[in-house]
């Protein structure tokens, strides 16, 4: 069964990396890059400060980090301790796919800390922003999928290593988000 799954995991991961083309590599790669984000941070940063006020935003903004902290360093833990080689680093694969990076980064790869941080971060403010903001929550959620998916195009991730990454950044980010409308419900900011 695993066999089974790991066979299916590399076809698809060879499948959709080889769908790139040159003429798209630039777009992906900045996708993929973590300071592309930042005006998009800026601007929830702004949207939280219009909705909030400074204290909640305070909170928000450390909850936010606390978040990308727990998601990062949990990513990292499984990377070294179930010790899966990125495709870049598998024999197997690396004559067969595209590299478009310059280097593939570290060795082990499951799962995605960006998967995981950028659909934490979405669903922390699919529901923190949703009622007042939906389609901002809709553009967070659609670039989510596009940094996630970034990962398997430049060919530093598997698909299971990002469906792993999207589902618990998920699960943290809606978790988070929850601890986030208790503390300012407990403490009547």
């Amino acid at each position: 069964m695993l066999d089974s799954l790991i066979q299916w995991d590399h076809e698809l991961f060879l499948y959709l990396n080889g769908l790139g083309t040159p003429s798209w590599d630039f777009f992906w790669q900045f996708v993929s890059n973590k300071r592309s984000a930042i005006p998009i941070y800026l601007c929830l940063l702004l949207l939280s400060y219009i909705k909030y006020g400074l204290k909640r935003t305070v909170v928000l903004v450390v909850s936010v980090a606390l978040l990308i902290t727990v998601t990062d360093q949990l990513s990292n833990f499984f990377k070294y301790g179930v010790a899966r080689l990125r495709p870049c680093h598998d024999p197997e694969l690396m004559d067969a796919m595209r590299l478009v990076k310059s280097r593939c980064g570290g060795k082990y790869g499951y799962f995605s800390a960006h998967a995981a941080n950028s659909f934490a971060v979405a669903v922390f403010f699919w529901h923190t922003l949703r009622t007042e903001l939906r389609k901002v929550s809709y553009i967070l959620l659609v670039w989510a999928a596009l940094v996630a998916y970034s990962r398997v195009y430049i060919g530093v991730h598997f698909p299971l290593d990002i469906l792993t990454g999207a589902l618990l950044g998920s699960l943290f980010g809606w978790l988070f988000s929850k601890l986030f409308i208790f503390a300012l419900r407990k403490f009547s900011l």
